[in-house]
This record gives C-alpha cells, sequence and structure tokens, in this order.
C-alpha cells in the first residue's frame, strides 16, 4: 500500500512541477507586485493598495471592467441559448452521417486561431465587407456603417464574433449531453400529453444541467478574459469602448511599464473571474446532491 502510494506520487511530481512553475510561481510574483510601484526593470517600491485604488478612480480601467461583463451577454447567453437550439435540432436528424457533418460544420469556429477569426470579421465588417453589401443586397443599405469603427457598435459587433466562434462548441457539447438523457423520459413525457416545449423545459433542461453549468464557466472566463479577438479587431478602440481588462492590463506592462499596476489590474480580473464562476460550481454542485 505504502509503496503504491510513494509510485503514485512519484508520477505525479512532474505535473506539479509543471503546474508550479507555469501556475503558482507567475500568480504569486504577480501578487508580490501588485503592492510595488515597478516599471519591470528597476527597483521595486512598496506602495501598499495604492494599486488596487488607482484601478477605481481611473474611468478607463472600470469601464475595461464593464466591457468585459458585458461581453457576458455575447459569450455566453447567446452561445448557450442558441446552442441548445442547435442541439435539439442534431439530436432529431436520424442519418448518422449528416449528424456528424452537422457537428463538425458548428464546431469549426472553435477550432479557428481566434486572431485568424478576428481577422476574416474586420474585413466582414468593414465598409465595403460582406456584412454591409448583405444588408445593401436586402434593401437595407441605410444599417450600412463600418461597425468596428462607430462608438455604440463597436462592441456589439465584437461580442457577436464572440458569439459566432462559442455557439458551436455549445451545440456540440449540448448535443452529447441530450443524447444521453434516459429516452423513457420522454417517452413518459408524450405519453402524459407533453408537447416540444414541455419536454424541453421539463426533461431537456433539467438533464443537461451539468453540461450548462460547464459551458457557463468556460463561455464567462471567456468573456472576462477575452484578448485576441479585440486585439485584432479594435485595439480596445475607438476610443476606449471595446477595451478590456486583458488590453488594458498589455497596455501597463508593455506600454506604459507600470508593471505593478498591471499585476494589481491581473489580481483583481482574477478575483472577479472567481466571482463569476464560484456561485454557478456552488448551486451545480447543490442540486446533484
Amino acid at each position: 500500500m505504502k509503496r503504491n502510494t510513494f509510485l503514485g506520487a512519484l508520477i505525479s511530481m512532474p505535473a506539479v512541477l509543471i503546474y508550479s512553475l507555469f501556475v503558482i510561481y507567475p500568480l504569486t510574483s504577480a501578487f508580490r507586485y501588485s503592492f510595488t510601484n515597478w516599471d519591470g526593470i528597476g527597483e521595486k517600491e512598496f506602495v501598499g493598495l495604492k494599486n488596487y485604488i488607482q484601478i477605481f478612480q481611473s474611468p478607463e480601467l472600470v469601464g475595461s471592467i464593464r466591457n468585459s461583463l458585458s461581453l457576458i451577454v455575447f459569450f455566453s447567453v447567446f452561445p448557450i441559448f442558441f446552442g441548445l437550439l442547435l442541439a435539439n435540432f442534431i439530436v432529431r436528424i436520424r442519418t448518422e452521417r449528416i449528424r456528424s457533418i452537422t457537428q463538425v460544420v458548428l464546431f469549426f469556429p472553435q477550432i479557428l486561431p481566434l486572431a485568424a477569426s478576428g481577422i476574416a470579421w474586420s474585413w466582414m465588417y468593414a465598409k465595403n465587407g460582406l456584412v454591409n453589401q448583405f444588408l445593401t443586397a436586402v434593401g437595407l443599405e441605410r444599417f450600412a456603417q463600418p461597425w468596428l469603427a462607430g462608438f455604440s457598435t463597436a462592441l456589439p459587433a465584437v461580442g457577436f464574433i464572440g458569439a459566432w466562434v462559442l455557439t458551436g462548441f455549445c451545440a456540440v457539447l449540448l448535443a452529447t449531453g441530450i443524447s444521453k438523457i434516459d429516452a423513457s423520459l420522454y417517452e413518459a413525457a408524450r405519453i402524459d400529453g407533453a408537447n416540444w416545449w414541455s419536454e424541453f423545459r421539463n426533461v431537456t433542461i433539467p438533464g443537461l444541467r451539468q453540461e450548462i453549468s460547464v459551458l457557463i464557466t468556460v463561455t464567462t472566463i471567456a468573456a472576462l478574459s477575452s484578448f485576441d479577438i479585440i486585439y485584432v479587431t479594435t485595439l480596445g478602440g475607438p476610443g476606449s469602448s471595446t477595451l478590456v481588462p486583458g488590453i488594458s492590463i498589455y497596455r501597463l506592462a508593455f506600454t506604459q511599464s507600470a508593471v505593478g499596476l498591471a499585476s494589481a489590474f491581473g489580481i483583481l480580473l482574477m478575483v472577479i473571474v472567481l466571482l463569476a464562476i464560484l456561485p454557478v460550481q456552488f448551486y451545480s454542485r447543490k442540486n446533484d446532491q
């Protein structure tokens, strides 16, 4: 018994070392730097909570947090909602080959690099891009505009890219979850005279509690830590209308040499992510007990 325990500990050591080197050490270093005024090169000056106070006194940094919270609607709510509808459609396809092709097509945006997706959509959002061409073709040319250049349209436009990327992922995972639900539950619901909506509400949704919990966690983290798509498409502009914490931290650390302030913002972002996802995990586990 002791030998097996020792061998197990020995086997897990490389994973523990790698996790400590690439996660624990950077996290503890950022936490220490967050209490200092440091440019990344010179001497560190301890300033206590000054960096954290400065974040909340900066309208731009507070605005970036607000923008990331707004993106949760596009990165989480929309993909899960439409993913549920698509998943219901997928499981009703009787031909296995067509069902597999449908899932591959829906999942394809997920395997593309986010930078590539951002570049492609920035072309489509351009003044003469595909989006405006489509609007003109259907007689809605009055709505055509450079979407990523407008103060009121840039954030929703970027959010739509995130929704496009994540909807297929949500649909495939939810379709897999639906296929695991006991078919007898649907049969019992039909015997009781339940229609499609009643089946969906009383059988499908409760049966997908775990999958929905995972998706809320993953997509919320994606929204709050978004960087790639926004960096490629808008760089946080116009003005600060699409500025998010990831872009702010990058600017503070690498263009303004405010490593201490950037570290404080990174720690604060981690706390916001935890506050957003821990209630979801708690609720999910509570219902499973």
